[in-house]
C-alpha cells in the first residue's frame, strides 16, 4: 500500500458517511499518513447543509439529484464545507498528530468550472461542471509532508464566483489529475450494488468501461450514480483503480485488500 509524493492516495469522505468523533477513518487516514503515505482527502457534506439551510430558513430544492444553488444556498453552502467541515477535519487530524492543510477547490483554481444546466435545460443558479483541475497547490502541500483536506467547491473561469460541485466528481478529477495510486470513495454501503433493494447484491469487481455504463443505468441509482461516474472518471483519467466501501475502522486497507468494489 506504500506510495509517494507523485503518486498520492486519494480518499473521497463525507456525506451521510462522515461519522462524529472519534472518527475511526480519520484515525486511519492519520496513521498511514504517520507512516509516511502520501493522502489527500476531499470530503463531502451534503447532509449538513441540509441541516444548515434549514436552520436558516432558505428552502433547498432539488433537480435531478443536483441542489438548486441561489446565491444564499451557495453562501451557506461554502460556509459548511469551507468553514465548519473543513476545519473539524483539519482539527480533528491534528490532534493526532497530522499536519493537515484545509482548502478549498478554489484556492489556487484547483478546480475551475462551467454552469451545469439541468438534464431538460433547467437553470440549476451557482451549480457547476468541473472544466479543469490543477494540482500544483495540491503537490507543493504533499511535498512539504502536509496532508491537504480539500472541500468540494470550484472556481468560474473568470474567478468571479464559486460553484457548487459534486463532492465525488471533484474528489475523482483530482486523483485523475494526481494519478493516484488508488482512489477510495468512502461511503454508507460496503460496495456498489447491482440492486438498490438488495443488500447482497453487491460488485466485487468492475472495468472503468463497465462502471461508466452502470452508472448510466437504471439500476443505478441515487448516491451510487456519482460515485460509480467517479470511480470510472478517476480511473479512465490516469488513477490507478478506484475502491467503493463503506466506513468502518480500517476502511481504507479492508478496500484496498478487497473489501469494497474494485474499479481498475
Amino acid at each position: 500500500m506504500r506510495n509517494n509524493h507523485a503518486r498520492p492516495l486519494v480518499v473521497k469522505y463525507g456525506g451521510s458517511a462522515l461519522a462524529s468523533e472519534p472518527d475511526p477513518v480519520i484515525a486511519e487516514i492519520a496513521a498511514l499518513h504517520l507512516a509516511g503515505h502520501a493522502i489527500v482527502l476531499v470530503h463531502g457534506g451534503g447532509p449538513e447543509i441540509d441541516r444548515a439551510l434549514a436552520e436558516r430558513s432558505i428552502a433547498t430544492e432539488r433537480i435531478g439529484g443536483h441542489r438548486v444553488t441561489d446565491a444564499a444556498v451557495l453562501e451557506t453552502v461554502e460556509a459548511v464545507l469551507c468553514g465548519t467541515i473543513n476545519k473539524r477535519l483539519v482539527r480533528a487530524l491534528s490532534t493526532l498528530g497530522v499536519p493537515a492543510v484545509g482548502v478549498s477547490g478554489e484556492d489556487a483554481r484547483t478546480l475551475v468550472a462551467e454552469k451545469m444546466l439541468g438534464q431538460h435545460g433547467e437553470d440549476l443558479g451557482f451549480v457547476g461542471e468541473i472544466a479543469d483541475c490543477n494540482v500544483a497547490l495540491v503537490h507543493a502541500l504533499l511535498n512539504a509532508h502536509m496532508l491537504p483536506v480539500i472541500a468540494p467547491l470550484a472556481v468560474a473561469r473568470d474567478g468571479s464566483h464559486a460553484y457548487n460541485v459534486n463532492a465525488d466528481l471533484a474528489a475523482a478529477a483530482i486523483a485523475a489529475r494526481l494519478t493516484a495510486s488508488s482512489f477510495v470513495l468512502i461511503t454508507n454501503v460496503p460496495r456498489v450494488l447491482r440492486d438498490p433493494d438488495d443488500p447482497q447484491s453487491g460488485i466485487d469487481r468492475m472495468t472503468a468501461d463497465e462502471a461508466l455504463a452502470f452508472a448510466k443505468s437504471e439500476a443505478c441509482r441515487d448516491s451510487m450514480k456519482p460515485k460509480s461516474l467517479a470511480a470510472a472518471i478517476a480511473v479512465r483519467g490516469g488513477a490507478a483503480a478506484a475502491y467503493v466501501c463503506s466506513a468502518k475502522p480500517d476502511a481504507v486497507a479492508r478496500a484496498l485488500a478487497g473489501d469494497a468494489t474494485t474499479i481498475a
